[in-house]
């Protein structure tokens, strides 16, 4: 079995210290040393696509950038890596998402995937004009997916629904190859949805078991639904040449933090309602409580997973730690119990894929775990001197 890889976009900011953002976090709230410029991104998508990695995912919310226009103007930065769009069903009509997903993949065949974003908390959806409850929103997605996938099977679709009135709704080119779905939610009401409609169901970074009883439900509702599933986990990661120097890193990142940051971090996590944010807290929940989170590795919750990140990022609050090597087992410890996709981020973003892309990914493809992109330089013609390599 072989993993498929992706890497994040922080396209709220980036620096060298941990930034806040993800679910929970304000407008205007996240932010960074770097400026998250199309130049600054396109050398990221660049570089993830040198080492082979298959996409990028872009956030959505309204503390970053809009997903599918960063991902339509970093389209012509690559040739081949594929941009994992996040988007939240019902801020948009399902016609115009349907429209727009079909345009990408008509013009960048294969590299448009869609991350469907519920929305974790009622105070952000209102933001967009959205009043619906959190339970209520699993249900129009429901409808709302039903209608895009008839539309991208080249149907005229009338549909009428709890939430959604569509009357003879077509596309004039539906997209080929078909778009991906990419779904989360760790709630009792996602999974019924997930199993209906995901392609990829993916998870935030839990211990190993913890993953593996997420993946044994959702596996366990698609096959009752006749279907099949691919998982995804969503990681940051600090790989270096030995597992010293990985923590050594790690005590950097929290050494730029103190109370007060934190605090002010946890108390506005605290007003999310999504069931995986909730899990996130709880995994430094006691580290917090004795004050013991300033030292790295006092938040080490399983071998090498390092829950620090999320003292002051909502969403994916995890890391994988440690020498390349030991970075390489744990991925082949997830992939184990059942994952098929990681996205990976670090800080800073760009530095932190050629820690990972130079140092764990040639362990991988000698396991036999990765084998996605050319290791082999062609030779290259110069003139007056020969054939090089």
């Amino acid at each position: 079995m072989t993993v498929r890889l992706h890497w994040f976009l922080p396209t709220y900011g980036d620096s060298r210290a941990i930034v806040g953002g993800g679910h929970g976090t304000p407008a205007g709230a996240a932010g960074g040393d770097r400026e998250a410029t199309i130049d600054y991104l396109a050398s990221i998508v660049r570089s993830a696509e040198q080492f082979g990695f298959t996409g990028a995912l872009i956030p959505t919310g309204a503390w970053c950038e809009d997903a599918f226009i960063t991902a339509a103007l970093l389209a012509r930065e690559t040739t081949t890596l594929a941009f994992l769009v996040a988007f939240r069903p019902g801020l948009v009509s399902p016609t115009l998402s349907a429209q727009m997903a079909a345009t990408f993949a008509r013009h960048a065949p294969g590299r448009i995937l869609l991350n469907v974003v519920v929305g974790g908390e009622d105070h952000e959806q209102r933001a967009f004009g959205d009043h619906l409850n959190k339970d209520a929103r699993y249900r129009r997605c429901d409808e709302f997916l039903e209608v895009v996938r008839r539309l991208w099977a080249g149907e005229t679709v009338t549909h009428r629904g709890d939430y959604l009135d569509i009357e003879e709704a077509v596309l004039a080119a539906p997209p080929n190859p078909v778009p991906p779905l990419y779904f989360g939610g760790s709630s009792r009401a996602a999974g019924p949805v997930a199993a209906r409609h995901a392609d990829v169901y993916l998870t935030w970074g839990e211990p190993p078991d913890a993953v593996r009883e997420k993946v044994e439900w959702i596996r366990g509702l698609a096959a009752a639904q006749g279907r099949a599933v691919r998982f995804g986990i969503r990681l940051h990661t600090i790989s270096r040449d030995s597992s010293a120097q990985a923590w050594q890193t790690a005590d950097q990142l929290v050494a730029a933090l103190d109370e007060e940051t934190v605090r002010a971090a946890q108390a506005g996590l605290a007003r999310s309602q999504s069931e995986g944010q909730r899990r996130m807290v709880a995994l430094h929940e006691e580290s917090r409580r004795t004050r013991s989170w300033r030292h790295a590795r006092s938040l080490e919750i399983a071998p090498n997973l390092w829950s620090g990140v999320g003292l002051v990022r909502g969403g994916a609050g995890t890391a994988l730690v440690g020498s390349h090597t030991e970075v390489a087992d744990r991925i082949a410890e997830y992939a184990a119990v059942g994952i098929d996709e990681f996205i990976f981020s670090g800080y800073p973003h760009l530095e932190e894929l050629f820690w990972f892309g130079e140092g764990v990914v040639p362990i991988l493809r000698a396991r036999g775990l990765f084998d996605a992109g050319a290791l082999d330089t062609p030779a290259v013609s110069i003139p007056f001197v020969g054939v090089a390599r």
